[in-house]
């Protein structure tokens, strides 16, 4: 009887009406999603930064839930644009030097939730990382957008599928 008990209560979460993977939680009338190119407004970007974003935000959505990309009249849309691209010396030490350079990346999102207005949003997320200042930003640049990405997308994807 015990046993039966927590089957049922088990199936009952299980079915409950919101599918959760790694601790996001997306409605079931939400099936499909949009990723609109974003647009590079940061003017010392590199000229693809804006492409890598976005086909980075398509993957981790395609990978991590059980949505489906569509391009039009899609359930959910993400757009938006890279708003900052900035380097900045950390660390001063004497004789004018810095110990450690920071490469930041701000993104503005615009969150569309087709089925429910209400929970759209408008939202900018911002990451950074270090560098010694001893090595060649042109030679980590790419890496470092990376590793900021990687970041910018866990924040977006939770900012996006929690709390529904």
């Amino acid at each position: 009887m015990k046993f039966q008990l927590v089957t049922l209560i088990f199936a009952f979460f299980l079915l409950s009406g919101c599918y959760s993977f790694k601790g996001i939680a997306i409605p079931p009338d939400i099936n499909t999603y949009f990723v609109d190119n974003f647009q590079n407004s940061a003017l010392s970007a590199p000229g693809d930064i804006n492409q890598r974003f976005s086909e980075a935000l398509r993957a981790k959505i395609r990978n991590e839930s059980r949505l489906t990309y569509k391009e039009q009249g899609a359930d959910i849309e993400f757009s938006g644009s890279i708003t900052g691209f900035a380097l900045r010396p950390e660390a001063p030490q004497a004789g004018n030097t810095v110990a450690l350079n920071r490469l930041d990346i701000t993104v503005q999102v615009i969150f569309t939730n087709n089925n429910d207005e209400k929970k759209s949003w408008k939202k900018s997320f911002s990451f950074f990382k270090t560098y010694t200042s001893d090595q060649d930003f042109i030679s980590l640049q790419d890496g470092l957008v990376s590793d900021i990405f990687k970041q910018l997308m866990e924040n977006i994807f939770n900012e996006a599928f929690t709390g529904w």
